[in-house]
C-alpha cells in the first residue's frame, strides 16, 4: 500500500496527490508512469508522473475524474492508502541533451509535461512549454511548468486566458513566426495528439506523443495496450509510452480507446447511484 501525504484540488474535477513511495521515487524518470488500483475489486489504471522527490521519498500524480476508478481515486484524502501503486513503468522519455524542445500539454497533460520540462531545463536545453485547457478555470500547474521553462504559452479554447485557441494552433503560429524547434513532445487527449502530428508533419518537426491506451497490467503480458506504429504492433506499456507521432496509427488508437465506452459509462452511473 502507498499512503497519501498531501492532496490539492486543482479544478472541480482534478486533484493532485503526493504519495509516499520511496522505492518508486528513487527509480522514477521523466515520462514514466505507475499502475494504480484503489481496492480489491477495482480496475488498474495508468497514471503518469507529475513529479517525484528522492529526498522526500514521494511521487506526485494528478488525477482527473473521467470514470469510476478516477472518481474513486479523487475521493481519497490525506492519510488514506492506495491498495496498489506500482512502478516506475514504461520507458523514460527520449529527451534531447541540447537544442530547443517544445512541450505541449493539453488538459491534464499539462501536469505530465512537468517532469520533462524540469529534466530538460536542468540539462541546459531550451524549453518552450505550451499548456492549454477549455477555459481559464480548467488550467492546471501552468505556474509550475513555467518555472522550469524558458518560454511559457498558455492557451484556452474560449480565450479566457492567454492565446485564444488550441495548443496546436499556438505551435503553428510560433513556427510560422520563425521560432525553430528541434523536437516536440506532447501529452494529452488522443485527438489532440493526432492533431499535433498533422500540424508538425509539414514542417518535418520530429514529434513524440505519449500514448495512453487501455491497460490491464502495465507489464506487456496482457496485450490490451497494443497500438500500431509504422505498421508494426507495439505495446504502449513496455515499448512506450512515447512514440513517433508521425508513425502512430491514430485512427486505430481512437477506435480502441472507445471499445468499452458503454461499459465505462454504465459503471460510472451505477457508482454515482450507489449501485
Amino acid at each position: 500500500m502507498a499512503r497519501i501525504l498531501k492532496k490539492r484540488s486543482l479544478t472541480p474535477i482534478t486533484s493532485l496527490f503526493v504519495v509516499e513511495s520511496p522505492l518508486i521515487a528513487r527509480n522514477a524518470q521523466p515520462g514514466q508512469f505507475v499502475m494504480v488500483r484503489i481496492n480489491e475489486r477495482g480496475e488498474r489504471i495508468p497514471v503518469t508522473f507529475t513529479d517525484y522527490d528522492v529526498g522526500e521519498g514521494t511521487v506526485t500524480v494528478v488525477v482527473q475524474e473521467v470514470g469510476k476508478t478516477t472518481r474513486m481515486f479523487s475521493s481519497l484524502d490525506e492519510g488514506d492508502e492506495i491498495l496498489d501503486f506500482v512502478g516506475p513503468l514504461g520507458c523514460p522519455a527520449p529527451l534531447l541533451e541540447q537544442g530547443h524542445v517544445v512541450l505541449l500539454g493539453g488538459g491534464f497533460g499539462a501536469a505530465a509535461i512537468l517532469t520533462l520540462a524540469r529534466e530538460l531545463h536542468s540539462g541546459g536545453v531550451e524549453v518552450s512549454s505550451i499548456v492549454g485547457a477549455r477555459s481559464k478555470d480548467l488550467l492546471i500547474l501552468d505556474d509550475e511548468v513555467g518555472a522550469v521553462s524558458d518560454h511559457l504559452y498558455v492557451c484556452t479554447d474560449d480565450g479566457s486566458s492567454g492565446f485564444h485557441g488550441f495548443v496546436t494552433t499556438q505551435l503553428k503560429q510560433l513556427i510560422d513566426q520563425g521560432n525553430r524547434f528541434d523536437e516536440a513532445f506532447t501529452i494529452g487527449p488522443v485527438a489532440m495528439m493526432r492533431a499535433l502530428a498533422e500540424t508538425t508533419r509539414p514542417y518535418g518537426l520530429k514529434t513524440q506523443v505519449s500514448m495512453d491506451p487501455i491497460m490491464v497490467d502495465g507489464t506487456g503480458m496482457c496485450g490490451a495496450c497494443r497500438i500500431t506504429v509504422d505498421d508494426e504492433l507495439r505495446f504502449a506499456c513496455v515499448d512506450g509510452p512515447f512514440f513517433d507521432a508521425h508513425k502512430v496509427n491514430f485512427a486505430e488508437a481512437i477506435v480502441r480507446s472507445k471499445m468499452y465506452a458503454e461499459e465505462e459509462q454504465l459503471s460510472l452511473s451505477l457508482d454515482k447511484a450507489g449501485g
